[in-house]
C-alpha cells in the first residue's frame, strides 16, 4: 500500500510545475498573472498560470537553455519580446540579483507572456488571448 502512495506522490510532483524553479529566479513567487489582477503566475515557464503545462513559453525554454539558472544572459534577454528584459520584467533591472536575495524592485510583468496581452504584437507572436490559454486542450497539464 505504501509503495502505491509512494508513486502517486512521485507522479503528482512530476505533472506539477516546478516550485523550486521560481526560487531560482527573482521575485519567482510574485510574478504578476496578466490575464487576472491582481494575481499570481505560480508557474512561470508555462503558458497555465498555475500548472505545469506540455507547452513551455518562451521565458521557460530560455531558462531550461540556461541550465534553469539566472544568468547575465537570460536577464538581458527580452523572451516574450515586449520590448522589456526579463531582468525589468522581474524586477532585476541591473541583472545584480543572485538565489537568496531580496530582488531590489518588484516585478512589473511577466517575461514570458507578451504584455499587453490583447495587444495586436503580442498576439502575433503569442497566437492566443488569456481566455484562449485557459481553455486550450493543448495548454492543459
Amino acid at each position: 500500500m505504501w509503495t502505491c502512495v509512494l508513486v502517486i506522490l512521485v507522479t503528482i510532483q512530476i505533472y506539477s510545475c516546478k516550485p523550486s524553479y521560481r526560487d531560482y529566479i527573482p521575485n519567482g513567487y510574485n510574478v504578476p498573472n496578466p490575464c487576472v489582477s491582481p494575481g499570481v503566475w505560480n508557474a512561470v515557464g508555462h503558458y497555465n498560470p498555475f500548472h505545469h503545462t506540455l507547452i513551455k513559453n518562451k521565458f521557460g525554454r530560455d531558462f531550461t537553455s540556461a541550465s534553469n539558472f539566472w544568468s547575465l544572459s537570460l536577464c538581458r534577454m527580452d523572451s516574450d519580446r515586449d520590448n522589456k528584459t526579463n531582468g525589468e520584467e522581474l524586477g532585476d533591472p541591473n541583472c545584480i540579483w543572485f538565489e537568496g536575495q531580496t530582488p531590489s524592485h518588484t516585478p512589473m510583468s511577466h517575461p514570458g507572456i507578451c504584455e499587453p496581452v490583447g495587444d495586436p504584437n503580442c498576439l502575433r507572436q503569442q497566437g492566443f488571448t488569456c481566455d484562449q490559454m485557459e481553455n486550450s486542450p493543448h495548454l492543459k497539464p
